[in-house]
């Protein structure tokens, strides 16, 4: 299955404030915060959502098509990503601006304070969908992960011109993003995500009830924390898929990014819809347990021993025919 990931790529700049921002706000003052935060800590790490999830679909095995815009500073991250699989031929290069930057705080109770800036992104407006389809044979998949909203609009906009089927992820541009624009991007996709904030989020700016939006989408899929994953489908009662065990919390960047990558695996592999839940949930417990959004290595035995302990025998053995990790 051939899988175009397109979205953010990005630098992360991740930082921790050791306390909880919710003590620092003033109810009645909430109309004019001015806060500093004196933090702990700072890493630096490989970031973007299109870049995490082709990362996580490439550590599992698979061979995605990474899609978005860069600057000239790209060029170790793209041997870092070639190494672990993914295919960065249809990356744009910007002659202009650096790669994007992601900068986040994150407070004891991992609620996250962050901000984007797009550099390189901006340009990824250009990137055809048609040249990229040509070169790999077709394509079967493509998805509009968070990246300059005006991209986010085109590939929609092609996938559905060329007959190419889509997923939906607008999540972090939700809040930047109109209604008008929200529609379309939700309207007609195969696949639907985000989490159970963001849910109601497109309701509300959509317009459309939850009930409306799946007579839109053919899957949708919510995920909801440490308490796992809800996939939705017209007709069809609620499929709940439970979280795998983490061993620790370090940093929450990125695991949202993860389950998409471990989930359009078992896509890929044309494995059950409570199969692809499970491959994400499990892929996004790596990431969770690391601080960066590609920090995890997904062993072969590990990866499937733990995927039987979550989840039980047959389970493990069913997703464990296709999974082939980047490290034994």
């Amino acid at each position: 299955m051939r899988i175009a990931v397109t979205g953010s790529i990005a630098t992360d700049h991740l930082m921790t404030f050791p306390g909880r921002f919710g003590d620092q706000l003033i109810a009645d003052q909430l109309d004019r915060v001015s806060l500093s935060f004196l933090v702990d800590d700072l890493q630096v790490r490989r970031g973007g959502c299109a870049a995490n999830i082709a990362f996580g679909m490439g550590s599992l095995g698979l061979r995605p098509v990474l899609v978005g815009a860069v600057g000239t500073d790209f060029a170790d991250y793209r041997s870092w990503l070639e190494r672990h699989g993914v295919d960065c031929d249809s990356v744009h290069t910007s002659e202009v601006h650096h790669t994007a930057r992601f900068l986040c705080t994150t407070d004891d109770d991992h609620n996250q304070i962050a901000s984007f800036y797009t550099g390189a992104m901006a340009e990824a407006r250009l990137i055809e969908l048609g040249p990229i389809a040509e070169r790999l044979g077709g394509l079967d998949l493509v998805l509009v992960s968070p990246n300059d909203p005006d991209a986010m609009l085109r590939h929609t906009d092609e996938a559905r011109d060329r007959g190419i089927p889509f997923a939906a992820d607008p999540s972090q541009q939700l809040a930047r993003m109109p209604g008008e624009d929200i529609r379309k991007l939700v309207d007609g996709a195969a696949y639907l995500f985000g989490n159970d904030y963001e849910r109601g989020l497109i309701e509300q700016k959509t317009g459309w009830s939850g009930e409306e939006i799946l007579e839109r989408v053919g899957v949708r899929v919510t995920t909801l924390g440490p308490k796992g994953v809800v996939i939705d489908r017209r007709g069809e009662p609620s499929l709940h898929v439970s979280p795998a065990p983490e061993n620790g919390k370090a940093d929450p960047t990125g695991v949202g990014d993860a389950f998409r990558a471990g989930f359009l695996a078992g896509l890929a592999w044309e494995l059950p819809l409570e199969r692809c839940g499970q491959l994400g949930n499990l892929t996004a417990t790596h990431v969770l347990e690391r601080v960066g959004g590609q920090e995890y290595e997904l062993g072969q035995r590990a990866f499937v021993e733990r995927f039987a302990a979550a989840y039980g025998t047959e389970a493990a053995e069913e997703a464990g025919r296709f999974v082939r990790c980047h490290h034994a």
